[in-house]
Formats: structure tokens, C-alpha cells, sequence
């Protein structure tokens, strides 16, 4: 059994709150309501199963294909999907999940089983993830599906698996960062931890991260071994230096990942080759959602614009 580390527990959980931001909130269906996503199971690395959910466009003509990695936590988005990607409407969405995530699940993220939190990390989510992407790009060959234009949609702390998820699929067209800094994972979690005045506590799970204990130890929530995946996480540069177009979006008000960090994840960006493009949503928080209305209805409806004429580019509609 793994051992916990003791840490002051109001500072532990100022601190892990960084990291259990998941999906953006959306008003719940009934349990009972029907959906038009539909189960779509996937092989993920060593013979594990990736639970995908998988719908196809509301509205003809079929435009494009939006692959979506979600948050941390173990809720699966099958209860809210419908109404969470209701805006893309000329779109087929594909939903993948971490392996022990059901699609159904509205498990809180302080509430998940042990053999989840001992499995998730970022190592392994993307290779599962990897592994996904490849049998589904295989399957629509083999069915001789049409190309489209894909993208890959990373919602906070999916957003960090995007460019290792690029390769594998083909044709993709941008990368979209909902609620993703674009900073390296340690960086931003440093920045958190400073504004919520929990710097020594950072400080010392970086150390104990360092340490000789072993991955299956326990500290704030998670795993060493998440931990040290996280602590050691390329991102940054990867984004800065990769071939694809970026859209990155985020709120003003998010109190899970600081203004600072998008901004700086955002201006490291400045002179890459390819389009970078960012928005900040005024009084928006986490889930992208504020006094101005649903924000992830908003970065769908720039998507569907794009969709509709996507040779001038995934930034065009930001610049209307």
C-alpha cells in the first residue's frame, strides 16, 4: 500500500487545486436524457481500453472533426456532452477518456479510487492517448472514411498532451487550448502556488518528487509519480517550436491557473512560425464561463467560422 506524506492540509489543497480543474461546467441533462454521443471503445497502450464517446455533426454538411483530451479528474463527460458541444454544429466530436474513466462517471475529482490515482499520469495518458488516435485513424482508413480537416482540442490539462498527440493524426489543422497556459506544467503550478500563497509547500513536493520514495507514494492527492511526470513535462517549447496552427483560450477570472501564466504562455509564443492566437475572456473563470456568457459556446463558434472558409486559417475568426 502507498504511504502518504503528511502536509498541511489547508495548503495541500490550495495547492492541488491547480490540478483537479477539469471540464468546463455546463448545465446537466437528466440522467435519463438521450444523447446523440455513442460509445466508441479504443485500444490504449498494453492492451488497456480508452473510453471514447463519438458524435457525429448535428448539421450537413460535415466540415471537420474535433478530437477532444479533457481535464484531470476522473468524471467522464457523458453527462454534460451534449450540451458542452452543442455550438459545433458541422462537426463530428470525438471524446477520449483515461483509461478507468467511464464516459458516465460524475465522480468529484477528491473522490476517485485509489487504482486511478496510483495510474494517472502524464506518461501514461499519453500513450494511451497515442495508442487511441492510431487504431482510430486506422479504422476510418479501413471503413475509407473522407479526409477532413482535424483538430485536436486540449481542455486544462489536456492541453499538455496536444503536441505528443499531434503526430497521430492525420490531417490535422491546429492544436486549441481551452483553459491551457501553454507554460511547462511546473511553471504554471509554480505560479499558482505563489498567488495562493503556497510557495514552501510547491517548494517541498518539488524536493520530495527528488526524492528516493517510490512512484506509488502518495503526497497532495497524487502519486510521485504523477509528480514526476509532471515536474519534468515539456510544453512550452514543444508548442513554440511545432509546425501547427494555436488557438488558446481562457478566462480573466479563473482562480485554478493565473492570468500570468496564459499571458506568458502566450507571449513566449510571439514569433513562431506558425499562427499563434490567443483570446482572454473577460470575467471568465476556469470553465470558461462568466458574466459574458458561455465562453466554450464562444470557441465553438469561432471553430464553426473557421470551419467554413479554413484556408484563411484557425486564427481568422479572432481577428474579425
Amino acid at each position: 500500500m502507498a504511504s502518504a506524506i503528511p502536509t498541511r492540509a489547508l495548503k495541500a489543497s490550495l495547492v492541488l487545486a491547480f490540478f483537479v480543474g477539469g471540464c468546463a461546467a455546463a448545465p446537466e441533462p437528466p440522467a435519463s436524457a438521450a444523447t446523440a454521443f455513442a460509445p466508441y471503445s479504443l485500444p490504449g497502450a498494453g492492451g488497456a481500453g480508452v473510453q471514447a464517446l463519438q458524435r457525429p455533426a448535428r448539421t450537413a454538411p460535415l466540415r471537420y472533426r474535433v478530437i477532444v483530451v479533457p481535464g484531470s479528474g476522473c468524471a467522464g463527460m457523458g453527462p454534460l456532452a451534449d450540451r458542452y458541444f452543442a455550438g459545433l454544429l458541422h462537426a463530428e466530436v470525438l471524446v477520449l477518456h483515461k483509461p478507468g474513466v467511464d464516459p458516465g462517471a460524475r465522480t468529484a475529482a477528491g473522490a476517485c479510487p485509489a487504482d486511478f490515482v496510483q495510474a494517472d499520469r502524464l506518461s501514461a495518458w499519453r500513450d494511451h492517448a497515442r495508442a487511441a488516435l492510431r487504431a482510430d485513424a486506422r479504422l476510418r482508413q479501413a471503413q475509407g472514411l473522407p479526409t477532413i480537416p482535424q483538430l485536436l482540442v486540449g481542455i486544462s490539462e489536456g492541453a499538455e498532451l496536444l503536441p505528443a498527440l499531434a503526430p497521430e493524426v492525420p490531417g490535422l489543422a491546429g492544436l486549441v487550448l481551452s483553459s491551457g497556459s501553454g507554460l511547462d506544467p511546473r511553471e504554471a503550478g509554480a505560479l499558482q502556488a505563489q498567488r495562493l500563497g503556497a510557495a514552501a509547500d510547491w517548494e517541498a513536493l518539488g524536493r520530495l518528487q527528488a526524492g528516493l520514495q517510490p512512484d506509488s507514494t502518495l503526497a497532495q492527492g497524487r502519486s510521485l509519480g504523477y509528480w514526476r511526470d509532471l515536474w519534468h513535462w515539456p510544453l512550452a517549447r514543444p508548442l513554440r517550436e511545432g509546425p501547427w496552427p494555436v488557438l488558446q483560450v481562457w478566462g480573466a477570472n479563473d482562480a485554478l491557473v493565473p492570468v500570468e501564466a496564459f499571458r506568458r504562455g502566450a507571449g513566449q509564443a510571439q514569433g513562431r512560425q506558425a499562427p499563434w492566437c490567443a483570446r482572454e475572456l473577460p470575467g471568465a473563470d476556469h470553465g470558461l464561463q462568466g458574466p459574458g456568457g458561455d465562453g466554450v459556446q464562444q470557441l465553438w463558434a469561432w471553430l464553426e467560422q473557421w470551419g467554413r472558409a479554413p484556408l484563411q486559417g484557425l486564427c481568422a475568426p479572432l481577428s474579425r
